[in-house]
């Protein structure tokens, strides 16, 4: 077998016209997109294992996400001084690969992370959203109160059983440790809610950030979203809020290469599939 070696990737994407990150048959796909552009630059099937940090939902964007793929040595000396501008070429402008970076064999873009970031961003002014950030930003038809929006999320940090706002999946677990959360209000008026995990749950974020919202606004007391973390099935109070908001930023990994198949090791031991 020819020898291979290990690539990471740093994409982004515009997700609006994306059906997700995982792959489909009949629909348009982040890595849909991003295997075929490789087969035709590569030769089909060349590139294998493609493996993403977090596999984002339909309509969610991406400024940070990271992936690993194995190439044949032979065929990545060909083509590493131009491949990246080959794809920049050949793929939609709605998607980007920001780099291409060799790592150790037992680097795992999804298992060896040691956080996920993800920025929600939503405006209350009374027009709506600006046009041309209308992809990125959800319109509230509420005014929002930055305290109230920081005081219900400061009862979601921390290492708790978050089933109440998670699309379970069964053998997986929805234990998951959130390190930060927190809004602030930018100077154009937008308000972003920034929150980071070691892994998210299937629609997590957004289902945090309608809890959020709905306290910010003041429908419900600010202590309501932290109260839901007693219950073991998911909350049918809670509305997941709209993809379009919710860009994953950055995902973090050991300082030190030699740790990446130890931090593996141990994420697969605590959980199964992790979502973005």
């Amino acid at each position: 077998m020819d020898e291979r070696i290990r690539l990471r990737l740093d994409v982004s994407y515009d997700g609006t016209d994306f059906s997700g990150w995982a792959a489909q048959p009949t629909r348009r796909t982040v890595a849909g997109v991003l295997v075929e552009t490789l087969d035709l630059v590569l030769g089909v099937g060349t590139a294998t294992g493609l493996t993403v940090a977090g596999r984002t939902d339909a309509g969610v964007h991406a400024t940070g996400q990271v992936c690993h793929l194995d190439l044949p040595v032979d065929v990545w000396r060909q083509h590493e001084g131009r491949l990246l501008r080959r794809l920049a070429r050949l793929l939609p402008t709605d998607m980007r690969v920001r780099a291409m970076t060799e790592v150790p064999a037992d680097f795992d873009a999804r298992f060896s992370a040691t956080f996920r970031r993800y920025e929600y961003r939503v405006t209350d002014a009374p027009f709506g959203a600006e046009p041309l950030r209308r992809h990125e930003v959800l319109a509230w038809p509420k005014p929002l109160d930055l305290a109230a929006l920081n005081a219900a999320a400061a009862g979601l940090v921390g290492e708790h059983d978050f089933a109440a706002y998670c699309r379970r999946k069964e053998h997986a677990t929805t234990l998951r440790e959130v390190t930060r959360l927190d809004w602030r209000r930018d100077p154009d008026g937008i308000l972003v809610a920034t929150v980071q995990a070691d892994a998210f749950c299937q629609a997590m974020v957004r289902s945090l950030v309608g809890a959020m919202l709905v306290a910010g606004d003041g429908r419900r007391p600010v202590e309501w979203p932290g109260r839901l973390l007693t219950q073991r099935e998911r909350s049918s109070e809670v509305t997941v809020a709209p993809a379009r908001g919710l860009t994953l930023v950055a995902v973090g990994y050991p300082a030190d290469p030699a740790e990446y198949a130890h931090r593996a090791t141990l994420t697969r031991r605590l959980r199964v599939p992790i979502e973005g």
